[in-house]
């Protein structure tokens, strides 16, 4: 079993203030894997003053240089990219294959954008030829303390620390104890290049303790949290104490509203989309709306194709699915999926229970609801597993107000081969994302959304410019 005990603070690998072993479980096997440690307000507050201390030397270095550091945290992440991989499908489920193309990658892919989006961010600038002596700085906020889920660990881990350091700010990083390996992999990359001590720290820890520490510390400017909108709230609430500047990447409920004139393939592709990362992203579009005249095909199309996704352990090749990352989140999905039986809709794939074959791990059965409605517990909560729930419109209008009738606004999907009318419904749905039939989103777009979640924007020059504060300047010599 792997044991990492130490945190990285100050330039090196220290013990913890007091010894608080945790496990970290396979959730494949339901076996622990490895140990780490869970930190103290003593580790937190090391941390904040290391990253503090650094905070003057690192703002004060030239842009290029910033830049040409994250640019060897990119060399050395390609190089460990393997390592990676492995430590995320061992500790969130992950099947070997995805770990290395999507979830290792997407680090990769996220500090490429970031490079390529610094060299356009201009840090003194004029107001405009309205106003002369008027300019505008950007200035990193200072220490900020990133908080990181389990569920992308990599993709936000790297959406958070690269703007930050490129924006001159310290970091002290916390990721979920359920799946920090792949974090401390990250800690080994930056320390291999060779950043200025202080610059970058991490610190193990559950959100109650090192969370809320950070939340809370007086010399910690600014919170990047991405996780659930209860944490969330949580988090907003007790950073307000310190008026520090919080950014929050929350929860989803996304529709995909497919019209008839989209085809079977569009209803196949939202369907592995709302299963892919066994469910677990919070930008799954986990609501299937279709045109009343194509739903019964559409119906029988999204069962079939529940019923041909395969789930096995994360340990073996292949375009499978894995398990859920816990316990906690196998028993949450459970429960759901028999309230959504309770309440009334139809059971078209899957159910409760695990998969025929795997009596161990956290596999949930691929899951197709079929005449939800608007009420219903599984149209409403985020259930962050491979359920999809399915339900008829007659009109745009209707399709409109079933997708916006959600506390949530982070990513919704049109699918139409009518132009006009996927070009109308993107400016009224209510997010901060609309993909639209299948088209990914640019590189270095901003991913953020409105409503109950959040409204950080991450990604490209957004997501650099979320880690500088605007300065207002009059009277500049121009000629000084």
């Amino acid at each position: 079993m792997l044991s990492y005990p130490d945190f990285y603070i100050n330039g090196a690998w220290v013990a913890p203030t007091l010894a608080r072993p945790c496990e970290v479980i396979d959730p494949s096997t339901e076996e622990p894997c490895a140990v780490i440690s869970l930190g103290d307000a003593p580790d937190t507050n090391a941390a904040v003053a290391a990253a503090k201390a650094a905070l003057p030397g690192w703002s004060a270095t030239p842009p290029a240089e910033r830049l040409a550091a994250v640019t060897r945290i990119l060399a050395e992440y390609r190089r460990r990219q393997p390592d990676m991989a492995r430590a995320i499908s061992l500790e969130m489920g992950a099947p070997m294959d995805m770990a290395f193309d999507d979830q290792a990658e997407a680090g990769a892919y996220h500090i490429e954008n970031f490079i390529t989006a610094f060299k356009d961010v201009t840090f003194l600038r004029p107001l405009g030829d309205h106003a002369p002596g008027s300019m505008i700085a950007l200035e990193p906020v200072g220490v900020v303390g990133l908080i990181t889920p389990w569920n992308w660990p990599m993709n936000q881990v790297t959406l958070k620390a690269i703007p930050a350091l490129l924006a001159g700010c310290t970091v002290v990083l916390k990721p979920s104890e359920v799946a920090p390996l792949s974090s401390l992999v990250f800690a080994e990359i930056v320390h291999a290049v060779g950043l200025p001590a202080g610059v970058f720290n991490l610190v193990n820890g559950d959100g109650v303790g090192v969370g809320m520490q950070l939340s809370t510390h007086p010399d910690v400017e600014m919170i990047s949290f991405t996780g659930s909108t209860r944490a969330g709230i949580a988090i907003s609430k007790a950073a307000a104490e310190t008026l520090k500047k919080v950014t929050l990447e929350l929860g989803g409920k996304g529709a995909n509203i497919v019209f008839a004139d989209a085809g079977a393939e569009a209803v196949k592709r939202g369907v592995r989309s709302c299963f892919y990362n066994s469910g677990q992203s919070c930008n799954a579009p986990t609501r299937m709306l279709v045109e009343r005249s194509f739903y019964d095909e559409a119906v029988e199309i999204a069962r079939e194709t529940a019923e041909a996704t395969q789930v096995a352990t994360a340990h073996s090749p292949g375009t499978h699915i894995g398990p859920v990352v816990s316990e906690v989140q196998f028993s949450k999905i459970q429960g759901l999926i028999e309230k959504g039986i309770a309440e009334g809709a139809r059971l078209v794939a899957g159910g409760p229970g695990r998969p025929e074959g795997l009596n161990r791990g956290y596999f949930i059965r691929p899951t197709v609801f079929a005449d939800v409605t608007p009420d219903m517990s599984v149209v409403r909560e985020e259930i962050f597993g491979p359920v999809l729930s399915m339900m008829p419109f007659d009109s745009e209008e209707e399709a409109l107000a079933l997708a916006n009738d959600t506390i949530y606004g982070l990513t919704n999907y049109v699918q139409s081969a009518d132009g006009a009318r996927r070009n109308r419904l993107a400016r009224l749905l209510k997010s901060g994302m609309v993909e639209m039939n299948g088209m990914r989103r640019g590189a270095g777009a901003p991913f953020g959304g409105v409503k109950a979640s959040g409204r950080a924007r991450e990604g490209g020059h957004w997501g650099i410019e979320e880690f500088l504060d605007v300065k207002s300047i009059s009277g500049w010599d121009g000629a000084a």
